[in-house]
């Protein structure tokens, strides 16, 4: 059974970073279009980043661009989201998910394979 397992989450200060990992396991991810969603506190969930089977695209939701950074490792199963400049409306939490082929998609509907969550929060 195909599984994605987020880590990394955790409390951090206004300005700091934290860099997220999800780890898939149950089959092979490497063609597999990967992205990160979040939901904050009474909010919709939300796309934040995506990248394309192959690491060479990748798309950003306004919000974050030029503050986060997606990536991944195929050898690894890992797909990897580094936070930088966090702010208190960053705080969510944040989800890994998966679909085949090597669209990028920013509808939550588009994925077919979501992990569990891991919780970010930026607070003083």
């Amino acid at each position: 059974q195909a599984q994605l397992i987020e880590s990394g989450g955790g409390l951090v200060q206004p300005g700091g970073s934290l860099r997220l990992s999800c780890v898939a396991s149950g089959r092979t991810f490497s063609n597999y279009a990967m992205a990160w969603f979040r939901q904050g506190p009474g909010m919709e969930r939300e796309f934040v980043a995506a990248i394309t089977w192959s690491g060479t695209s990748t798309y950003y939701a306004d919000s974050v661009k030029g503050r986060f950074t997606i990536s991944r490792d195929n050898a690894k199963n890992t797909v990897y989201l580094q936070m930088n400049s966090l702010k208190p409306a960053d705080t969510a939490v944040y989800y890994c998910v998966a679909r085949p082929g090597n669209y990028l998609s920013t509808r939550t509907n588009d994925y077919d394979f979501w992990g569990q969550g891991t919780q970010v929060t930026v607070s003083s």
